[in-house]
C-alpha cells in the first residue's frame, strides 16, 4: 500500500541523495508528529546526514515525550532559512507548520510526508497516503527502503507515533500491515511499556486538577448526541501546567457512551480557541473540521477558531448530522 504510493520511490531518491536536511512537523506537535520527525531523523543521521529538526512555536515539548531522541531539536529561530532538503511530518498544509512554512517557498526540495486526506500536497514530492495508520508508519517503509539503521531510539520514535495515533491499536485506522510494522518495530528495540508509561500513565499533579474543572463542565446534548466542554486559560493556571500537559484531555470527555461526538474546547490567547474533534464513526468530524479551516480524519480531527466557545461550538453542531 505505502509502498507502492506512485510518490514513494522519488521520496526514498529525494531522501537519499540530499546530503543535509531540515525537519519540521506541526505546531503543538503530537506523538505522530515528533515521533515520525525524530525517527526519520536520527535515522538520516545514523547514514551520515546532515540533520537538524524543529517547529513553530510556541517551541514548547509536549512533557509527555522527553523520553524521545531530542538532541537534533532546534528553535525555530535556528532553523536554516534555505534548507537543501525541507522534510514536513504530519503537517496537513503549508500553514500548519507556523513559523517555518517560510522555508516551503525557500527550499532546493519539498518533501511532504503525511496521512491526511484532507492534505492538498505543498511540496516538490507529495507522499501523502490516507491508509496509513499514523506519519510514522510511512516513515518506517522509507527507512527500511533506504536501509538506513533501524536502531531502538529510531524504533522508540516510529512506534510512538504508531501508538498514539491508532490509540494503542483501538482505533479503527489499525490494519494488519500496522500491526506488522509495530511487532518490527519492537524487534528492533522500541518498549512498549516505556512508551505507554510517559505517553498515558504520568501527567504533572496540577493535571488532575485541570481535568477535574473540565469534566465538571461537560455538557451533554442528546439531539446531536454529542457532549462537550471547555479548557480555559484560568484551568492551566490555577494547575500550573501549560498547554501542551493537555493533550489526552479528549480521551476524558470521549468515553461517554450517549455521545457520538466529542468536543474539546482550549482558550487560546487573543480570543481564539482550539478546537478538538472526535467520532465513534457516525459522523465525518473530518469533514467538520476543514469545513472550519482546519484537518484530520474521519473519527479525529480539529481547528482553529477566530472567537468565542459560544461560536465554536455553535459552528460545530449546525454541522452534525442530525
Amino acid at each position: 500500500m505505502i509502498r507502492e504510493h506512485p510518490a514513494f520511490s522519488d521520496a526514498v531518491e529525494l531522501l537519499r541523495s540530499a546530503t543535509s536536511m531540515t525537519l519540521a512537523c506541526h505546531v503543538g506537535p503530537d506523538g505522530d508528529a515528533l515521533g515520525s520527525m525524530l525517527g526519520l531523523g536520527v535515522a538520516a543521521e545514523g547514514a551520515g546526514k546532515k540533520v537538524e529538526a524543529s517547529f513553530g512555536e510556541p517551541f514548547d515539548l509536549p512533557h509527555a515525550y522527553r523520553f524521545l531522541p531530542l538532541d537534533l531539536l532546534v528553535p525555530p529561530a535556528r532553523v536554516t532559512e534555505a534548507p537543501e532538503l525541507f522534510v514536513t511530518f504530519d503537517a496537513g498544509s503549508a500553514d500548519r507548520l507556523g513559523d517555518l512554512e517560510s522555508r516551503v517557498e525557500r527550499a532546493e526540495a519539498v518533501l511532504v510526508i503525511d496521512h491526511h486526506a484532507s492534505n492538498p500536497g505543498f511540496g516538490t514530492v507529495d507522499l501523502v497516503v490516507p491508509e496509513a495508520a499514523a506519519t510514522a508508519e510511512i516513515v518506517y517503509h522509507l527507512v527500511a527502503a533506504l536501509g538506513w539503521p533501524l536502531d531502538e531510539p529510531v524504533a522508540m520514535a516510529l512506534h510512538t507515533g504508531l501508538v498514539t495515533d491508532t490509540g494503542r491499536f483501538q482505533y479503527s485506522n489499525t490494519t494488519p500491515g500496522t500491526l506488522r510494522v509495530a511487532a518490527s518495530l519492537v524487534e528492533a528495540g522500541a518498549r512498549p511499556e516505556v512508551i505507554g508509561r510517559h505517553v498515558y500513565e504520568e501527567v504533572p499533579f496540577g493535571y488532575l486538577r485541570v481535568a477535574g474543572a473540565v469534566l465538571s463542565r461537560a455538557v451533554l446534548e442528546p439531539g446531536h448526541r454529542l457532549v462537550w466542554s471547555v479548557l480555559t486559560q484560568d484551568d492551566l493556571a490555577a494547575g500550573g501546567i501549560g498547554l501542551e500537559a493537555t493533550d489526552n484531555l479528549i480521551d476524558l470527555v470521549r468515553i461517554a457512551e450517549e455521545a457520538d461526538v466529542a468536543v474539546l474546547m482550549k482558550e487560546l490567547d487573543r480570543g481564539r480557541v482550539k478546537v478538538s474533534l472526535r467520532s465513534r464513526g457516525r459522523v465525518d468530524v473530518g469533514a467538520i473540521a476543514v469545513a472550519l479551516g482546519g484537518g484530520g480524519h474521519h473519527n479525529a480531527a480539529g481547528f482553529t477558531w477566530e472567537g468565542s466557545v459560544v461560536e465554536a461550538i455553535a459552528a460545530v453542531k449546525e454541522r452534525i448530522p442530525r
